[in-house]
């Protein structure tokens, strides 16, 4: 969610950066619509295995949302421009205050519903990844979640935990940026490698040993801790940007790069949900971000994106507003996928729609109520919405 969406820090827009932005909001949000088919809560029906198959299908697709979000970040402020300290003020302050206001709302959100006598149910509909624990309606538990804040996130507002990486990234930025300002394509090229053989840690932990490269009970910082990461697609968006492949081989590399990926995480969710029991770490391996089948989704789709040509100035005008309105999307739009996809469920939409369905109208919805909280609150938007 990075702002301005600007190159070189002028007024001069990259369109098809602002695509990408299109592509990962719209992922995000469907990826969360895919939570009350993967954590189903309330009794099983007849159709299950269907919600579950589509649930898995869309989860694996759609995995690229957080990697675009962290490339475009990468492509736009890197290499960082003018002073540290302005810096973070502009880009933390944006961040932390709308983070600390919504992060109270979604944890306020038990006890308003009980507030108002709904039943504790109508919160794993909001929320149906928080788990039946979340279902207390007492202001004690909002208030012991609300001290956690500064510390972590909570399962009522399981998205914020990007947030928490918004703002590492942010503070690691200017010192990543000295030294890709000076780096060649070619060493830039190395660190990417180094980093692409990091991707390969969390299998090797699953299914090999715990411990690689110096790790221990008393070391967590392997050998190549410092090429690991999200920071290795902070570069890749900044590499990535500056290359150039024609339509022909973004299609020709991309297509099989983008199955091969989705079908490895795809098959491997399905594995580890078809065993008689796993932890929430093996529920995650193959959904893993930082893992080489969700780089080879990414990968086509940031490269693909390149390719778009917006020639209409009402959709650039549009674009142009979802990134001023990108980070209180974010912010807000959790609220609405649960109940989105309900309301798809009854509606009749068919099971293997629903997800696109209701991801479309919480996505609508959360920008309406932005752009109108934008409008409404004028330069305060800023603390609300960012």
């Amino acid at each position: 969610m990075t702002q301005p969406l600007q190159e070189g820090g002028t007024s001069a827009r990259v369109v098809w950066l602002d695509v990408v932005r299109l592509v990962a909001m719209f992922t995000v949000v469907c990826c969360h619509s895919a939570d009350p088919f993967n954590f189903y809560p309330g009794p099983e029906p007849d159709n299950i295995a269907d919600i579950q198959f589509w649930g898995a299908a869309y989860g694996a697709a759609l995995r690229p949302c957080v990697p675009l979000f962290v490339m475009l970040t990468g492509a736009l402020l890197l290499p960082v421009r003018g002073e540290v300290g302005p810096f973070y003020r502009k880009r933390i302050g944006r961040v932390v205050w709308p983070f600390l206001l919504w992060s109270v709302i979604y944890n306020l959100f038990p006890w308003l519903t009980g507030v108002v006598g709904c039943s504790p149910r109508v919160i794993l509909d909001f929320f149906p990844y928080a788990g039946e624990e979340a279902m207390q309606q007492s202001l004690g538990y909002a208030l012991k979640n609300i001290a956690r804040i500064p510390l972590n996130f909570t399962s009522l507002a399981a998205h914020m935990w990007y947030i928490y990486l918004l703002v590492g990234l942010y503070l690691y930025l200017p010192v990543f940026s000295a030294w890709v300002e000076k780096a060649s394509r070619r060493a830039q090229g190395w660190f990417l490698a180094a980093w692409a053989v990091t991707l390969f840690v969390p299998y090797f932990r699953a299914y090999v040993d715990p411990y690689l490269w110096g790790a221990c009970s008393w070391n967590e910082f392997y050998m190549l801790y410092a090429f690991a990461g999200f920071n290795g697609y902070l570069l890749l968006g900044h590499y990535l940007r500056h290359t150039e492949w024609s339509l022909r081989r973004t299609l020709a590399v991309g297509v099989p790069m983008f199955v091969a990926g989705f079908l490895v995480t795809f098959f491997g969710f399905r594995h580890i949900t078809s065993l008689p029991e796993y932890t929430p770490e093996q529920l995650e391996l193959f959904f893993y971000y930082c893992s080489p089948n969700v780089v080879m989704m990414t990968v086509p789709l940031f490269m693909l994106a390149r390719h778009v040509r917006v020639e209409r100035e009402w959709v650039r005008r549009l674009l142009a507003n979802l990134t001023a309105c990108g980070f209180g999307i974010y912010m807000v739009h959790y609220f609405f996928t649960g109940p989105c996809v309900i309301l798809a469920r009854w509606l009749g939409v068919p099971v293997c729609l629903q997800i696109p369905a209701g991801a479309l109208v919480a996505f609508a919805a959360a920008w309406t109520v932005v752009e109108l909280l934008r409008r409404l609150l004028g330069r305060r938007a800023r603390y609300v919405v960012g």
